[in-house]
């Protein structure tokens, strides 16, 4: 994606099953579970590089012994920074007493990360300010193991509002209006309701109080707690959580938006947010590994038994979309062909733009996570061109001469490597009147590639958002190889609507379709509907969420996804720029035939899994015309 868009985050969640003793007899170490858990939270690094965090719990410490840890960072390099801080323990202990880094009562008594669950989270900050404070795990402390709660997620909630009353109804003052610590404090307050349940049941059965800690810890009822907690969340979901007696859960919204796998064998269970992590990890085959059931949690109790439950009544499925074109690692099975469909579906489109000229056409891609569309497209020339040397030989029948059909067969579609990203430029680029220039310079080009004033030039990206990196920077870089015709091409299509389960796109005003969409019904004489859909937007400005109609998708009803493509390649071709430009967008019908499990595509159709989405955008466009800029969730 050649824009810079903030998405999604990660998790991982790591059970040890054994004593800690049977890992360092079997794999040499007493960090077995730390070197996991590193590996687990690198490997999906690509989710989230504003901040991490880690958390752990000790099994079985006395009173007095601290049991739980938990580091954050916002460093540049957060990982590096987490996991330095907490081997320089090791390496104190190490340079006094080494025998002792494989002595597991030691090491659990005398330093932090030494315990049997583990949790860690991949930050991006999708708005506010990227502070520590911001950053999972969260932790709600009680001076009870069984109330201390650790929580981090993959998520974003729509009716933070609502669910921030329902907390005060219930007696609370939550310290912030955040979905994080609302989520926090709606699962800590029925942990608390479930402690207490279960301590007035024991101690009419006449256990004291120390047995009773022991009954609730084995019997806490983990799906209630969650289902009590969850009924009324409206977002997209993958959450997280550590029990400090030993308890651990990952709960999946109803509609599978947000994504989680996961894994058990006899020595671990673990829970990611995509799949290959875990086959990278534990050299694992896909078909061993689960992905969470939509509404259902996985549920891991202390004794070590693991249970997938339902928990919400699952809805219609719409797994993101935008994990398959971009957000997730493409060397997940099926997202690697996904990506190559959504290439290989683009090439009528794109032959039409180039007049099927293909023996004058230059393709590439930018930037480097287009590079499996591009394959897509590659496979689909190749295909396409087969048929025509097909054509050609039957065409010239027994009269063909050797060189005929050398010539025939030697042609082939040309696929060049035609931008490079300079990553040390971009970060010298400052604020200043020179920024422009400066920008235009971030790519630099293969010189030679392109015969001047001849070739089209058809580069793919994963998608276009706002289009200003192509405005800035792309279109001037390519149009200094002199091609006929430049043809952006997106394995994505339009972007039209804002995202309000946790990808940082959240105002109307972000997005070159929205903006082109607008221009057009200026240009048209139609302004008028820009005012009626403010109107009804407003009418049902403070109608509960399940009442309210998305009337934004009326912006663009008047036009067809090639009007809006032709104005959006107006309003991003630079001025001064020689090459004809045209932008060519993949369509929702090809999306999902390259895509078909993963239909969430609200950001392409405006179609909300959850009433909130519709909330979100109404709230959007008014701001958007009453010149508000702040998000509207």
């Amino acid at each position: 994606m050649s824009d810079a868009i903030k998405h999604e985050c990660g998790i991982a969640l790591l059970r040890l099953k054994k004593p800690l003793e049977y890992y360092v007899d079997k794999y040499g170490t007493a960090f077995y579970g730390l070197n996991k858990l590193y590996l687990l939270m690198e490997k999906q690094h690509n989710r989230g590089q504003d901040g991490a965090g880690v958390a752990n719990i000790k099994f079985d410490m006395k009173p007095g012994e601290r049991y739980i840890s938990r580091l954050r960072s916002i460093d540049p390099k957060p990982l590096q920074d987490i996991f330095d801080h907490i081997n320089s323990r090791f390496k104190e202990i190490e340079s006094v007493q080494p025998e002792k880094l494989k002595d597991v009562e030691f090491l659990k008594r005398n330093a932090g990360f030494t315990g049997e669950l583990f949790l860690g989270h991949l930050r991006y900050g999708t708005f506010g300010k990227n502070s520590v404070e911001s950053c999972h795990p969260f932790l709600r402390q009680n001076n009870w193991m069984t109330r201390n709660l650790v929580v981090a997620g993959n998520f974003n909630l729509t009716n933070v509002d609502e669910l921030f009353d329902v907390l005060l109804n219930i007696g609370q003052h939550p310290k912030e209006k955040s979905d994080t610590v609302t989520v926090m404090e709606k699962i800590g307050h029925f942990l608390d309701v479930e402690n207490e349940e279960l301590f007035q049941q024991y101690h009419a059965q006449g256990y004291n109080n120390k047995e009773i800690s022991a009954k609730i810890a084995d019997n806490l009822n983990i799906p209630n707690i969650l289902k009590r907690a969850s009924e009324d969340w409206d977002g997209g979901y993958a959450m997280a959580g550590l029990l400090g007696h030993g308890d651990a859960f990952v709960l999946r919204d109803p509609s599978g938006i947000r994504p989680a796998f996961w894994f058990e064998d006899d020595e671990v269970c673990v829970v990611t947010s995509e799949r290959p992590v875990l086959q990278t990890a534990f050299n694992l085959k896909r078909e061993q590994i689960q992905e969470l059931k939509p509404g259902h949690a996985l549920i891991i109790k202390k004794n070590g038994k693991v249970s997938e439950q339902l928990i919400n009544e699952p809805k219609t499925l719409k797994s993101c979309s935008f994990e398959r074109i971009y957000f997730s690692r493409g060397n997940d099975y099926d997202i690697y062909n996904e990506r190559k469909e959504l290439g290989k579906r683009l090439v009528p489109q794109i032959l039409k733009s180039i007049d099927f000229d293909i023996d004058n056409a230059v393709f590439s891609f930018i930037p480097n996570t287009a590079e499996m569309s591009f394959y897509g497209v590659m496979k689909g020339m190749e295909k396409h061109l087969n048929e025509e040397k097909k054509q050609a030989i039957l065409a010239l029948g027994d009269s063909i001469t050797e060189k005929e059909l050398s010539d025939i067969l030697a042609r082939r579609a040309r696929f060049e490597k035609i931008a490079i990203k300079d990553a040390k430029l971009r970060t010298f680029i400052t604020q200043d009147d020179s920024r422009d220039d400066m920008v235009a310079h971030v790519y630099d080009i293969t010189y030679g590639t392109v015969n001047r004033g001849v070739d089209n030039l058809v580069v793919i990206d994963d998608s276009i958002v706002r289009g200003t990196t192509l405005k800035q920077s792309i279109l001037r870089i390519l149009d200094r190889l002199d091609p006929k015709k430049i043809v952006v091409v997106s394995s994505a299509p339009q972007i039209r609507f804002p995202d309000c389960y946790g990808i940082d796109m959240a105002k109307m005003k972000d997005f070159i379709a929205f903006e082109a969409a607008i221009e057009l019904l200026k240009q048209s004489n139609r302004a008028y509907i820009i005012d009626e859909v403010y109107r009804k937007c407003k009418e049902q400005e403070f109608l509960p969420k399940e009442q309210i109609k998305n009337y934004v998708k009326d912006i663009y009803a008047p036009f067809t996804a090639e009007d809006v493509s032709q104005k959006i390649a107006e309003l991003l071709k630079p001025v001064n720029i020689k090459a004809e430009v045209e932008i060519v967008y993949q369509t929702v019908e090809n999306l999902h035939a390259s895509c078909p499990n993963h239909t969430g595509d609200w950001y392409f159709t405006g179609d909300y899994p959850t009433p909130g989405g519709n909330k979100v955008v109404n709230k959007a466009f008014i701001n958007y015309i009453e010149g508000n800029l702040d998000r509207a969730y």
